[in-house]
């Protein structure tokens, strides 16, 4: 997987009559495709892939992860990235784990609104729908909004349109180009991680050891500009 592949699929997707629409604007029946993005580890990847897209003028959702131990969406570097990202026209809305919230439906609804709100603070922009961070099996299918606002996995969405998905490093639904939805001419909603694509790397282990590498590096430097007492090897 890599940027250049992604491009093919997207050009692909478009020679054979399919739009490429938001969440709010995608029909079943149609020849609609939702470009969805889940930016689970590394914001900067995320901008060179709404870049790309930018350049196809194709328009999709990025979904950012406030809790996330993996990156920290509140630094100034990765809010200045996403309101980049928002700026190419794309979406930039919540990507929520719902396991670090035990409680009730309403407990769930209150936090994922709290985090809303937070990331409407961050980017100045709407957030308009919610996808589900790993999500629970209670969550697939499930045809409830969340803090007033749809999600990802809502029947019309998940089951009433085709699903597919790059989770792990690879396609476990088949690729998209062989959806069975293409065939029939249906919509399909197209889940990618940025993470995959704009790594180099043979395998989902080396691209992942890339971007330990580049951390690795990123705090050494951090570490020095913050504290005098330490010296980069």
């Amino acid at each position: 997987m890599n940027l250049n592949e992604y491009k093919d699929i997207l050009t692909a997707l478009s020679d054979t009559g399919y739009c490429f629409v938001d969440f709010h604007t995608a029909r079943p029946e149609q020849k609609h495709i939702i470009l969805r993005h889940d930016i689970d580890m590394d914001i900067a990847a995320a901008l060179e892939m709404a870049e790309l897209e930018h350049s196809l003028s194709i328009k999709s959702t990025y979904y950012v992860l406030l809790t996330s131990s993996l990156y920290n969406a509140f630094t100034a570097e990765n809010v200045a990235l996403l309101k980049q990202i928002g700026n190419l026209g794309h979406n930039v809305d919540l990507h929520f784990d719902a396991s670090i919230y035990p409680g009730d439906s309403d407990t769930l609804d209150q936090e994922a609104r709290k985090e809303c709100a937070r990331l409407e603070g961050l980017t100045g922009r709407t957030v308009n729908s919610i996808s589900f961070h790993r999500p629970a099996q209670e969550f697939l299918n499930n045809p409830h909004k969340l803090a007033d606002r749809i999600h990802s996995y809502q029947p019309r969405y998940f089951s009433e349109m085709g699903y597919c998905s790059d989770s792990r490093g690879e396609w476990r639904h088949g690729h998209p180009l062989d959806h069975e939805a293409l065939k029939q001419g249906t919509a399909l909603q197209l889940l990618t991680h940025p993470i995959w694509w704009v790594f180099e790397g043979s395998s989902p282990q080396e691209k992942l050891n890339r971007l330990v590498a580049g951390r690795h590096a990123e705090y050494k430097e951090q570490l020095a500009l913050n504290c005098l007492s330490y010296t980069p090897d």
